[in-house]
């Protein structure tokens, strides 16, 4: 009786059909009594994760991890109730909160604010959010992953977690598009189950029925991550929509830490061969495999080459022809964090031969192998390609920030977008290194609209040329700049706001090196990290640089000569950047070609 009356004095109805019953500091039951397609939970990013157990008719659906309101409600995010219509939903809660007593327990400000709907607002409420990259409809993203193309169709996954906008809950999120520009927002693709969290990996069209889930299945291979990283398996039948998993996981199992399995078909030797960061020991592990299930261990690469100062991560193995000639060379890439050439994280490679069972990297001219960059921002990492590209191309994708404040940017409703789309391609430098290249995919002159600036045949020098920029559509756009800078010291070309915000483009024509100074952007105080200035070799000797410039409402990702060098930068103006102004020292420079786009509105 008296175990009666303290439960009855602890229940609280937080809204029409959701009940909570408080059992102690740190424990609550909230039972999901009315109709509706969502429960929101309120979210204080501030606070430490509560542990959310789902139950459905008594037994473990599953189990999510939420930062749930303390003092205040930052945004609300869904918890999905849809599949169990008819049944019976109760939320096992267990919080770290300190509380001396259950009524001050109660006060928390999740209880009062937990509510049941049909809707959930996906409407855009952020300033920063990009207008032509992709970014999750709301919640933290971190890698893409999986990624394949079918019938037209670009799939894009990536690790995301649907309660909250910090790292947490992994699965692989969905979307999908015909000409990666124009992005469609599909369910969880493949969620955490008793093997641990869905952590990045990647996906194959099974042409030949070799994994036995039938001709055309897409089989995902993925690490699940819990005490340990095992690898995993799953296959869909509908395009990669849904997945089934693979009731004989783990497929890899080693007794260190590795994760992030990429794979692809070696028609060589006929087999499967996947790539695998042995993380913590800086080196990655290649296996063979006849049918995506059995993997033999083969060789491993990397302890004591190229960068070596972070946990290695997301390999991607392919071939690719040297520019101008019929050379053909395997490219291995791998990120890495921290160790990054600015701090924090950020992706390097190898260019070398793989004869389908070890990888040999290229050397230098002194027999070193070389440490190489493919993007020289600050904001660029987890690069893998797509499956299965058409017409023989390496597209590849990355995650545009930087593990350093990532969960730290000034957004709440999302955090993170992905890089642009950019095709992979090899070029042999003066010294005599083979170098790869990173151009925009050819899908993104779509997202051109209107030419506002044309100009030809300028002069530049200690008294700048100045250009307006888009006000349409936040000020996005796309700028075409190519310079003859052999008359110059070095050339400034500064982007700027009417709030006296700037990043400074400077090329220097003694050392052949563009810089990125983002230390006066705009907001750059929410992390010691983020004001920077980063600095790319430009690949050429005759002084002239060609840039292709994308300013999207968060970010710049500069290309230089068709992509032979590369920056990807994060910014946070408090007002769009509306200016352009070249200027050189010890000299003039010419403007051969400046062409200025505003963005379609997507």
């Amino acid at each position: 009786m008296m175990l009666s009356t303290i439960a009855a004095a602890s229940t609280v109805s937080a809204s029409d059909g959701v009940e909570v019953n408080h059992l102690g500091v740190n424990n609550t039951i909230v039972r999901i009594n009315g109709d509706g397609k969502y429960l929101m939970l309120p979210v204080q990013e501030s606070n430490d994760d509560a542990r959310i157990v789902v139950l459905v008719d008594g037994n473990i659906d599953r189990t999510v991890n939420v930062r749930l309101a303390k003092s205040k409600v930052d945004y609300f995010v869904p918890l999905d109730l849809t599949s169990y219509n008819g049944h019976d939903v109760l939320l096992n809660v267990i919080t770290t909160q300190n509380r001396s007593n259950i009524r001050e327990a109660k006060d928390d400000a999740c209880w009062k604010n937990l509510s049941l709907t049909d809707t959930f607002d996906i409407s855009n409420r952020e300033k920063y959010r990009p207008a032509y990259h992709h970014t999750p409809l709301y919640g933290w993203m971190n890698d893409p992953n999986g990624m394949f193309y079918k019938d037209g169709v670009w799939h894009l996954y990536y690790q995301w977690n649907p309660y909250g906008s910090k790292w947490q809950n992994m699965t692989w999120g969905h979307s999908s598009s015909t000409d990666l520009v124009n992005w469609n927002h599909h369910p969880a693709a493949i969620e955490a189950n008793g093997l641990g969290a869905v952590f990045s990996g990647s996906s194959v069209v099974d042409t030949e029925n070799t994994a036995g889930f039938g001709k055309n299945a897409v089989v995902a291979l993925y690490t699940s991550a819990d005490l340990s990283q095992i690898q995993s398996i799953a296959h869909s039948v509908d395009h990669g929509h849904t997945f089934e998993i693979y009731p004989g996981n783990p497929v890899i199992t080693l007794e260190s830490e590795a994760r992030d399995p990429n794979m692809f078909w070696d028609t060589a030797n006929n087999r499967w061969v996947l790539s695998l960061a042995h993380a913590l020991d800086h080196e990655m592990l290649f296996f063979t495999s006849p049918d995506l299930k059995n993997w033999t261990l083969q060789s491993a690469f990397g302890k004591g080459k190229g960068a070596q100062d972070g946990v290695w991560e997301c390999p991607d193995l392919f071939k690719l022809k040297v520019d101008g000639t019929d050379e053909e060379k395997w490219v291995l890439v791998c990120n890495i964090n921290p160790g990054g050439p600015f701090g924090g994280s950020a992706t390097q490679y190898f260019v070398g031969d793989f004869d389908g069972t070890t990888f040999k990297a290229d050397t230098d001219a002194d027999g070193n192998i070389p440490t190489k960059w493919m993007d020289y921002g600050k904001d660029h990492y987890a690069t893998v390609s797509w499956s299965g590209a058409p017409d023989n191309r390496r597209t590849l994708i990355g995650w545009m920030s930087n593990w350093q404040y990532a969960a730290e940017v000034p957004t709440l409703q999302y955090r993170s977008a992905n890089t642009l789309p950019r095709e992979a391609g090899l070029f042999k430098n003066a010294d005599g290194q083979i170098y790869m290249s990173s151009a925009p995919s050819p899908e993104l002159v779509n997202i051109r609209d209107k030419e506002i600036v044309k100009v030809n045949n300028k002069s530049a020098g200690r008294k700048k040329r100045v250009f307006s920029l888009p006000v349409s559509n936040d000020g996005v756009c796309e700028i075409l700049l190519d310079l003859d800078c052999r008359r110059a010291d070095s050339v400034d070309i500064r982007i700027a706001n009417n709030a006296d915000e700037s990043v400074t483009l400077r090329y220097n024509s003694s050392d052949h090196t563009l810089s990125f100074d983002r230390r006066h952007s705009g907001i750059v105080d929410f992390s010691q990290d983020f004001p920077a200035v980063t600095v790319a070799p430009t690949f050429e000797n005759d002084k002239k640089i060609s840039l292709r410039i994308f300013i999207d409402k968060s970010s710049m990702e500069v290309f230089g000569n068709n992509g032979k060098f590369v920056m990807t930068n994060l910014v946070f103006p408090t007002m769009p950047y509306s200016t352009l102004s070249i200027s050189a020292t010890g000299g003039s420079a010419k403007i051969e070609n400046l062409k200025i786009y505003s963005i379609k509105e997507l």
